[in-house]
């Protein structure tokens, strides 16, 4: 039914506005977000589905397009785009290929040639298993039987959302999220999502901007069901892209035990365990919990493609005590295998010892190249932003920091968020607005910082470039019209939170360092018309 109202809309586009106005219950999923009505065209060749995936598309796929059709290159193309929005490590491709280019990689057999068991090979498995009780610290050794491997999380998430949900259902997520995952739920299980709203305001129970607490799971959930929608389960992402929060042990069981009240599964996606690059945080996976509160209905993926900087090989891996949803999700790896080749090149990756109990090439060699890579890229990042004195959380996991472009906005409306994400497109820098990951606050965006130095530096001329003359311009528009107040619909709470460091946010500004305090002034000085109305020729 959902299918076909969107895609009976026919060649005029539809309004989509109507659509978002609509409870819960009258509309699957909010198309606006990621497809433009105004290029839709009803194909008579597809079904009402087969229209749905190929309008599907928003912000995140035209600046992919975009960034494809003209990639910067140094010597071939140094005026092409340069892609700070695609989740992608590129710090580690010197460590990454020596590794799978060595003789123990390349080995042929008739088994890695032919039909394996749907669920992977069981020496992949196996390695798997071992390598997530040694890096998810868990309390007794994980079981083989247990695992099962697919071409990527977003393969794991298709596959979970259609055992677990019957079409029209719903799964639970906090806002802002990976907006892939939408797309991985809605096209093959017609599955939507139920919001749990996150904003920057330090009020209630939260601590530190964007903070899940259950009170919040709670309304989201008692919304939905209030407006007669059935939501199957949780997702949780740990860490959390885009803001890159490390959830502790104790909001890990908050959020099971929630979970376990209203018989909910918990998807738990870890895909950035290994990528926590500062020794101040500490990553706790649900797989070390001494105790889970329901492990029939805890499902945690992890994948290579992040931790391991290798986004082209699609491998992701599923972990459940659960064997009807383990043998569920098996019958649909038929469609999402991973060929036997790579199953064994990641096995040896998996496995690589040394002489040490522990993995040797990974911890001795790859995991302190690649923390000491992300921290270096991601100061600089900072450092720019402060000296811009532009706000955002300050995180270490991951390989991106979410920022606060509200004041460069006028009215403070997505539109306008569309707009900015536009101009930064066509100044050659790629970035992810807020509205791709559901953000209910305009002015939101993230930036990806794994990168190599120089196109770093370029990224960040070209944004400095926008962002100064964005700055201009709001300030002539202020002159011409101005408004009640330079602070509505921008900074408001986030003042106390500009910069704020790692896990804990400062409650008093003595808590801040010394950079922070910098970047804090840099920014209120910015933000502030003294200097406009104070000149050196008034003084005279």
């Amino acid at each position: 039914q959902a299918l076909s109202e969107i895609a009976g809309m026919g060649g005029g586009g539809g309004d989509l506005q109507e659509m978002r106005a609509r409870p819960l219950t009258e509309r699957r999923v909010d198309m606006h977000g990621f497809c433009n009505p105004s290029d839709f065209q009803r194909s008579p060749y597809l079904s009402a589905r087969g229209n749905i995936a190929n309008i599907f598309r928003g912000s995140t796929e035209e600046g992919y397009k975009a960034y494809h059709a003209d990639k910067y290159d140094e010597d071939k193309n140094p005026n092409g785009i340069i892609n700070f929005g695609t989740s992608e490590n590129k710090l580690c491709f010197d460590l990454m290929s020596k590794r799978l280019t060595q003789t123990d990689m390349n080995l042929m057999e008739p088994p890695l040639l032919q039909y394996p068991d749907w669920k992977g090979h069981m020496f992949l498995r196996e390695e798997v298993a071992r390598f997530l009780t040694y890096y998810c610290k868990a309390p007794a050794p994980l079981k083989a039987e247990n695992v099962i491997v697919l071409n990527g999380c977003g393969s794991l998430f298709s596959a979970l959302a259609t055992v677990l949900c019957d079409p029209g259902e719903a799964v639970l997520i906090a806002t802002p999220f990976y907006g892939g995952i939408t797309q991985s739920v809605f096209l093959y299980g017609n599955v939507k999502l139920v919001y749990a709203y996150l904003d920057s305001k330090i009020t209630g129970t939260s601590t530190r901007p964007f903070q899940l607490t259950v009170e919040k799971l709670e309304k989201a959930l008692q919304d939905a069901r209030a407006e007669g929608v059935t939501v199957r389960a949780l997702i949780l992402l740990n860490p959390q892209n885009p803001l890159g929060d490390i959830y502790s042990l104790t909001e890990l069981r908050d959020y099971l035990e929630f979970a376990k009240r209203h018989e909910l599964h918990v998807i738990v996606d870890e895909i950035y365990m290994l990528s926590v690059f500062d020794e101040s945080a500490t990553f706790h996976s649900v797989l070390g919990m001494d105790r889970l509160p329901d492990p029939q209905r805890t499902h945690v993926m992890w994948g290579i493609s992040k931790d391991f900087a290798v986004s082209g090989i699609r491998f992701g891996t599923l972990y459940t005590e659960n064997q009807d949803v383990a043998n569920a999700v098996a019958s649909l790896c038929y469609f999402h295998g991973v060929c036997g080749p790579v199953q064994h090149k990641v096995a040896q990756l998996l496995r690589d010892r040394g002489e040490s109990v522990a993995p040797y090439w990974i911890n001795q060699v790859y995991l302190r190249a690649n923390h000491a890579r992300l921290k270096a890229a991601h100061t600089y990042v900072t450092d720019e932003l402060k000296t811009l004195g532009v706000p955002f959380l300050n995180r270490n996991a991951g390989f991106f920091v979410w920022i606060d472009f509200r004041k460069y906005l006028r009215t403070g409306t997505f539109e306008e968020e569309m707009l900015l994400w536009r101009r930064f497109l066509d100044n050659k820098v790629l970035l992810s607005c807020g509205k791709a990951f559901e953000c209910s606050e305009p002015g939101w965006f993230r930036i990806i910082f794994a990168d190599k130095t120089h196109r770093l530096q370029l990224g960040m001329q070209r944004i400095r470039k926008v962002l100064e003359e964005r700055e201009q311009e709001i300030l002539a528009e202020e002159k011409e019209q101005p408004c009640q107040s330079d602070q509505d619909g921008k900074a408001d709470s986030t003042d106390e939170v500009i910069f704020v460091s790692r896990h804990q946010e400062p409650t008093c500004a003595s808590s801040s360092n010394l950079g922070d305090l910098i970047g804090l002034l840099q920014q209120q000085m910015r933000s502030s018309d003294w200097l406009q109305k104070n000149t050196a020729e008034q003084f005279a």
